[in-house]
């Protein structure tokens, strides 16, 4: 194992505050730090506003820049989307952001990976399972079939080394096959091209 990732809390409410932290402290392979240290933050919050996005924002664009984990209290249809917009990284909800899943959420995200559940995209973007929508934006056939099974595997949790080794491909492979998508779409990150691709029936 190597060096605890350096991650910071932050939280509008100074219980939920508590709670995380203790949370945090739970997982060796973390360290609790003030925010200026911090290369990941969790922004713990019970629902998503605008003082929320504005949170995320900020934290974002402090000095360091760190990855942001978002854990909410509960979520709207389509909030997702704004947060990945504001710049989160990844995204739980609080009920089941055990040690565990949080985490691999922090890890995953100082990687610049995600954790952005399936079903947690269906529920928000009040997408059935199986359903095909419209395109949104996204041509027929604007994904190649490497570019989609690579995004079909970060939409189920891989991380890049998984994503790799399932498809036979290297990691940079990989890591620039979702860099071209995300450029050519003009997205924030591999959740925001996960998301916007199963919104268009495109996964």
């Amino acid at each position: 194992m190597g060096a605890p990732v350096p991650v910071g809390v932050t939280a509008l409410d100074p219980v939920l505050e508590a709670g995380t932290r203790s949370t945090l402290h739970a997982c060796p392979e973390l360290a609790v730090c003030g925010p200026d240290d911090a290369r990941v933050a969790v922004l713990t919050v019970d629902r998503l506003g605008p003082a929320e996005l504005d949170m995320v924002r900020t934290t974002r664009a402090t000095r360091n820049h760190p990855a942001v984990v978002l854990v909410a209290g509960a979520l709207a249809s389509g909030d997702a989307l704004h947060a990945l917009a504001a710049g989160a990284r990844g995204l739980l909800l609080r009920r089941e952001a055990d040690a565990p899943r949080l985490s691999h959420a922090v890890v995953a995200a100082d990687r610049d990976d995600c954790t952005l559940p399936p079903e947690l995209l269906e529920e928000v973007l009040d997408r059935p399972n199986g359903a095909r929508g419209g395109h949104g934006g996204w041509a027929e056939g604007a994904l190649s079939e490497r570019e989609r099974s690579v995004l079909q595997l970060v939409a189920d949790g891989h991380e890049t080394a998984e994503i790799a080794q399932r498809l036979a491909y290297s990691p940079r492979t990989v890591t620039t096959v979702v860099h071209d998508i995300t450029q050519r779409f003009r997205l924030r990150n591999r959740a925001h091209a996960v998301a916007y691709a199963l919104r268009a029936g495109l996964l």
